[in-house]
């Protein structure tokens, strides 16, 4: 522990880079794992909350590059095409619980949940609720009723904000929250995958920018190097996930997502229980 402690800082940024990218889009919680690492690695103070969020936008770029045609017809069409025009409502309407939630509750929960048990203990809640919804689904296949995201109507926007809004839990995870939450409301797997890779976009700008206004007073010019090499780390990563978890979804389901959450929650929970692992929050 004390050696992972003494890591060069550049080095803890480049693994925490990789945490962020691998873990971003898939249901695992990105934060949990930013968490859980960092406890590892000694990163924990405050600019390392600051960092976990920041380097999110380096995963954000991922999605805008890997479906850069997709929005650029969606911004060219807003004042001709009702169909984009529709999507990008529906984006705006999911994007704001999450949004209002966070600035009401966000101090708080940082203060008090963004630690290894909390994070352990989510990760298993939220492996059950993965169960539950994968077995929903095949025993009432009839449920899906929305194949693509651009049926979706402003109802289940919202319902998909509001399922996003959980993830403000670290540990939850915020695609897994839209991801099973749209799969729970109608959606099919690929249409709720894509839409929680869209809604990503304004809700990892608007963590990014608000986190970085409202600690701006412990950023330095020495910094940059830092935050640098954790956002290059996220952004290459993360298109690799994406890439391959849009192949994913269309054979397989998520329980294998479930067993990884529940095992890697156990081992926490475990580790500090013995005190093999001194985890600090």
């Amino acid at each position: 522990m004390e050696t992972l402690h003494g890591m060069p800082l550049l080095a803890k940024a480049l693994i925490l880079g990789l945490v962020e990218g691998l873990t971003e889009f898939l249901p695992i919680s990105s934060t949990g794992h930013l968490i859980l690492v960092g406890a590892l690695v000694g990163f924990v103070d405050d600019k390392a909350k600051l960092f976990d969020v920041a380097i999110q936008t380096g995963a954000m770029f991922a999605v805008i590059w890997y479906y850069r045609e997709r929005i650029g017809r969606t911004l060219s069409g807003l004042g001709s095409n009702p169909t984009s025009r529709r999507f990008a409502t529906n984006i705006v309407i999911a994007f704001m619980p999450a949004a209002i939630l966070g600035v009401l509750f966000g101090r708080y929960i940082k203060a008090h949940l963004f630690a290894p048990v909390p994070v352990a203990l989510a990760f298993i809640v939220g492996a059950l609720v993965i169960f539950w919804v994968e077995y929903r689904q095949r025993q009432y296949p009839g449920t899906v009723r929305v194949d693509s995201i651009d049926d979706l109507t402003a109802v289940d926007a919202l319902k998909l904000g509001l399922a996003q809004a959980f993830a403000m839990i670290p540990g939850t995870s915020r695609s897994g929250a839209t991801i099973i939450g749209g799969m729970l409301f109608g959606l099919s797997r690929k249409a709720a995958t894509e839409f929680s890779f869209f809604l990503a976009i304004p809700t990892l700008i608007g963590a990014g920018v608000y986190d970085t206004w409202r600690y701006r007073h412990i950023l330095t010019a020495d910094d940059v190097p830092l935050f640098a090499v954790g956002l290059i780390t996220a952004f290459f990563s993360a298109l690799a996930c994406v890439h391959w978890l849009i192949r994913f979804v269309a054979n397989n389901d998520f329980r294998i997502f479930a067993w990884y959450r529940i095992v890697f929650g156990l081992v926490v929970l475990a580790t500090a229980d013995l005190g093999f692992i001194g985890w600090h929050g």
